[in-house]
């Protein structure tokens, strides 16, 4: 079992309503998925509701809720529900963010003992108007999850700190397991996609957090269907190998809101499964590269998966 704290898409905001209008396109058949329905999914969302938890799951009507909350995957956020950046492909909301929630590393460790958790993924919005970027805060919400579950693996899914000196250094004193930043896209879509962003400063992180914990695990994560080219994304593969990144995930990139970046096109299984051969054979331990792949789907079964190529490799 696992809970995944983490950012995806969030309700539509005003600062977005300039965007010229894209058509959202039919998704195919592989892209569908079953209405969440179960008892598991029930009880999963009575936790969140209990430990006053923000999920981005509902709110993001995210393709994998059904199947992820059954098994207590929860997607939420923490340090908010406003982010400081206006990512073209993201429906968080933007603005400046209220405070920090004091109670909320507390909050986050009580939800992962009480699902008797594994595995926890913990994320966040961007916080580009804290000193810090808001990696102390991740680092209490490390701190209480081991304190409280110390069989507990902990992911983080950080933003990228940008000009945030010491923060990666911060997050990284609290000991996680596994330490993930997203590329999201190829440089040449950034400044349209992700203009807050600064593509070889997120390579940069990925090395340094990779530095600071040798022993550990990096994983990064891009969508496809935003225009890339699949030379490009391969560049992508060979520029997160030089930066010793061990995990990648691949995903289809919906549009959340005729708002939003366009969609280019829908990438089949068979181009997927194409991308997965070549990034295992550029050296990943592990690739996860589906339609409805995401950062943070099947994060406990991956993690074991982790520790099993490393083991063999050795």
């Amino acid at each position: 079992m696992t809970v995944v704290i983490d950012q995806l898409n969030g309700p539509r905001h005003p600062e977005k309503a300039h965007r010229p209008d894209h058509e959202i396109q039919r998704k195919p058949g592989w892209i569908r998925v079953k209405a969440p329905v179960s008892k598991g999914y029930q009880a999963t969302r009575d936790v969140v509701r209990t430990h006053n938890l923000k999920t981005v799951c509902e709110e993001a009507a995210c393709p994998n809720i059904g199947e992820c909350w059954s098994k207590s995957h929860a997607t939420m956020m923490i340090m908010g529900d406003t982010c400081t950046r206006a990512c073209a492909f993201c429906n968080v909301k933007t603005g400046l963010p209220g405070p920090l929630d004091a109670a909320e590393p507390d909050n986050v460790a009580a939800a992962v003992k009480r699902l008797g958790l594994k595995h926890v993924v913990i994320t966040s919005v961007d916080r580009d108007d804290l000193p810090d970027g808001g990696a102390e805060h991740f680092a209490r919400v490390i701190r209480a999850v081991h304190a409280a579950s110390p069989g507990t693996s902990v992911e983080v899914l950080t933003p990228d700190f940008l000009r945030k000196d010491g923060a990666v250094e911060t997050v990284m004193q609290a000991a996680p397991d596994v330490f993930n930043h997203n590329l999201e896209t190829v440089p040449r879509l950034y400044l349209t996609v992700r203009p807050g962003a600064r593509y070889f400063a997120s390579l940069r992180l990925l090395e340094r957090a990779k530095d600071l914990m040798p022993a550990g695990f990096t994983k990064s994560g891009l969508m496809v269907g935003l225009g890339e080219s699949r030379e490009e994304i391969m560049q992508v593969m060979d520029d997160l190998r030089a930066a010793k990144v061990d995990f990648l995930t691949i995903g289809q990139y919906l549009q959340p809101t005729k708002k939003h970046a366009a969609l280019a096109r829908f990438w089949t299984p068979e181009e997927f499964a194409g991308l997965e051969s070549i990034a295992r054979a550029k050296g990943f331990l592990m690739v996860s590269a589906t339609p409805l792949t995401r950062s943070s789907y099947h994060a406990d079964s991956d993690f074991a998966q982790l520790k099993a190529a490393r083991a063999a490799q050795k």
